[in-house]
């Protein structure tokens, strides 16, 4: 049988497997454990091996293990760790996909009861139908203003209720009839936080961001910048189309209104001396302008070629005697 260990020898396993984690990944997800099991952390942890490891612990010690080896080995970006250890928090480790590794770990969700005390994550709505409970259990209900009737011998709730809304404590009242009913209304599970990738931190939500959304926050900066740099005069990247044909047409509208002219604006003279000229120019084309021509041709070769005669225009007929 092993000795057992001592808290300092615990505590010097935990650091240094924890040092080692953090030279070994660069990539960390920041979850909350708040009501999760060690049995539904065992599940997750075996959903994630192979390329995740999930680390739990105090914040105390982990903020001490982190400070002590960013010291040792002069990576000073671990750091930014430490702000985000605060609650009940736990460590995912990862050389996966950060997206699919957070997909994969909100999987693992178990259905809990509502205790009394319990901040309600969600609203909580009963729903109308038969209890199943028998008329003596009405009380209940009528503590909780749920508007009943009694159906073949057993209670019945004839609207949906909202029970418990987003944020209040659970009383003892609504645990009971929650229990009464078999209904668990709340799931809890490890929920990532925040996400650590080589010194950078950020929230859970840019990994659900697709290349159309990059694209389309991408050209409204642009589309920002451009705007900016035409209103105060100053050259950029962006702007620089804008502003050569803002002042390709502020030359024109001189050229136009002065003798002085230059080779583009002497078309556009030409067009506004002779309107027409345009008309012709923006005329469409016909896609298949060799048809037309070539139909008419062949009508006109038709024309010229002699009629054939008949039998009766002839003078005779295949019965005449």
């Amino acid at each position: 049988m092993a000795p057992k260990l001592s808290k300092s020898e615990k505590k010097v396993i935990y650091d240094q497997k924890l040092c080692q984690l953090l030279d070994e990944y660069t990539q960390v997800l920041v979850a909350v454990a708040d009501n999760v099991g060690s049995n539904q952390l065992q599940s997750i942890r075996k959903g994630l091996r192979g390329d995740s490891v999930v680390l739990m612990g105090k914040n105390t010690m982990m903020k001490r293990s982190i400070r002590m080896h960013a010291e040792k080995t002069g990576n000073n970006a671990i750091l930014n760790l430490i702000p985000l250890l605060v609650g009940n928090v736990g460590l995912i480790f990862t050389k996966g996909d950060l997206k699919e590794v957070s997909e994969e770990v909100a999987k693992y969700k178990v259905g809990a009861p509502a205790r009394v005390g319990l901040v309600a994550p969600i609203d909580v709505v009963v729903p109308p139908g038969n209890t199943g409970l028998d008329p003596s259990q009405t009380s209940f209900f009528q503590v909780l203003n749920i508007p009943t009737k009694i159906n073949k011998g057993t209670v019945e709730i004839i609207t949906p209720v909202e029970l418990i809304k987003k944020g209040e404590k659970v009383g003892s009242s609504e645990a009971a009839l929650l229990s009464k009913l078999g209904i668990r209304p709340f799931s809890y599970g490890l929920v990532v936080l925040s996400v650590y990738d080589n010194g950078s931190v950020f929230s859970p939500e840019v990994l659900d961001l697709t290349e159309d959304d990059l694209i389309e926050k991408f050209a409204m900066g642009v589309s920002m910048v451009t705007s900016l740099s035409l209103a105060i005069s100053y050259p950029t990247l962006a702007a620089a189309p804008h502003m050569f044909i803002n002042s390709y047409k502020n030359v024109l509208a001189v050229a136009v209104a002065t003798d002085y002219s230059f080779p583009q604006a002497d078309k556009v003279k030409e067009y506004l001396a002779d309107p027409s000229k345009f008309a012709v120019a923006a005329a469409p084309v016909v896609a298949d302008s060799g048809a037309a021509p070539a139909a008419a041709a062949k009508e006109e070769e038709k024309k010229d070629e002699p009629a054939e005669e008949s039998d009766e225009e002839m003078g005779f007929s295949l019965f005449d005697d």
